[in-house]
């Protein structure tokens, strides 16, 4: 067994009185589990940012217990292009997704993203270790999770597979909960789990909790504050593209030119270009989720790019003035008409955050989300 040391309790104890102060920590149950697991068992070494710069952390620093309790996320994984693939999240938010995650103490659940096994821990302390599935894509990591759980004195039930795929075999459950982003919620996971059961997940900027109905519809809201999390892996081995690969494109690329007159637009030029690169709209999210975007400046000029991997569809944004832009695009898809428009549209409803949107799973898997305030809109996805 893993001894604790003074240093981690003082360390847990602040991070649990900072979570309850803000309110992410609400529940006795939740609050028991956070306080009782000790996070250092499972991050013996890991790596913070801090900008663009990356430190590793490991158990001989100084520091280590007060990093190790701070609200951040602690990179674990990395793969082999430089992308983070693992991590032990953000505590505040692992707290706001467990409240959300409405579940009964005797209720089965399945957990898809083991990781590095902490939030394994916090399900298993609350619900005990025989009703605690959980599922990861990487081999590596649920042997290292496996271990860790142990060490601490938990035995769930850990598999190595296809998170999307959920575990057939145990179903239902009363609640399904991805510690990894989606981008659409996979069938699979509304017919695991039974009816009125719910699944907790980030899908696109935000984290949604739906209500399974029983008939392969499943719909809720999400939770107010813009979240993300590593998309959930079809492979140990899958390499993340990177906006940096597809820079000559951009730049270079030749294709279809127009210039674009934003006046009748928008009010605000350089809100409307960042929140066009940043993407803060859901709505944005859930369909261009597969583009990346990149920011570009050669002296006094700045050049926005969107790139589509998956076709070669690309955009080049060059502004010329305070309400005019030059837009090259190449490729089968328009991204840049797709993006402005519906940046527009957010733009214009006053850019609601997550918790401003429902999202409904349909029996076809198709997904509708829809917002009603000042008034509805509805996209079929």
């Amino acid at each position: 067994m893993t001894t604790i040391s003074t240093a981690s309790e003082k360390a847990r104890a602040h991070l649990v009185r900072s979570m309850t102060d803000t309110g992410a920590l609400t529940s006795p149950g939740w609050t028991d589990a956070f306080r009782g697991v000790p996070r250092e068992a499972f991050v013996p070494s890991f790596q913070v940012r801090h900008g663009d710069q990356v430190d590793t952390v490991t158990a001989q620093d100084p520091s280590f217990y007060t990093t190790v309790y701070q609200d951040t996320s602690l990179i674990t994984r990395w793969d082999s292009g430089g992308t983070a693939v693992s991590s032990s999240s953000e505590p505040s938010l692992m707290a706001r997704m467990l409240e959300a995650f409405a579940v009964t103490d005797t209720d089965r659940v399945l957990e898809v993203g083991t990781g590095t096994g902490y939030n394994t821990a916090l399900l298993c302390h609350r619900l005990g270790d025989d009703q605690v599935f959980s599922i990861d894509i990487d081999p590596e990591l649920t042997t290292t999770a496996r271990q860790s759980l142990a060490a601490v004195g938990y035995a769930p039930h850990l598999v190595t597979g296809d998170g999307t795929r959920g575990v057939g075999a145990r179903a239902p459950y009363g609640g399904i909960l991805a510690t990894c982003g989606v981008h659409r919620i996979p069938a699979e996971w509304v017919r695991q789990v039974r009816p009125g059961g719910i699944i907790v997940t980030n899908i696109g900027t935000g984290i949604v909790a739906l209500r399974a109905a029983g008939d392969g519809t499943a719909t809720g809201g999400f939770l107010p504050d813009p979240a993300a999390f590593m998309i959930v892996r079809p492979t140990p081995e899958q390499v993340a593209h990177r906006a940096a690969s597809y820079t000559a494109l951009v730049i270079n690329g030749t294709g279809r030119d127009s210039r674009i007159d934003l006046s009748d637009v928008v009010q605000d030029s350089r809100g409307f270009y960042r929140d066009l690169m940043e993407g803060g709209a859901l709505e944005v999210a859930l369909t261009q989720y597969d583009v990346l975007s990149m920011h570009l400046t050669a002296g006094d000029t700045n050049v926005y790019g969107l790139v589509h991997p998956d076709t070669g569809s690309w955009a080049r944004i060059t502004p010329t003035g305070e309400f005019t832009t030059d837009v090259a695009v190449g490729g089968p898809r328009d991204l840049w008409a797709e993006r402005a428009t519906l940046t527009a549209q957010w733009i214009a409803v006053g850019r609601p955050g997550p918790g401003a949107y429902t999202l409904t799973v349909e029996p076809d898997d198709a997904h509708a989300l829809r917002h009603d305030e000042p008034a509805t809109t509805s996209w079929r996805l």
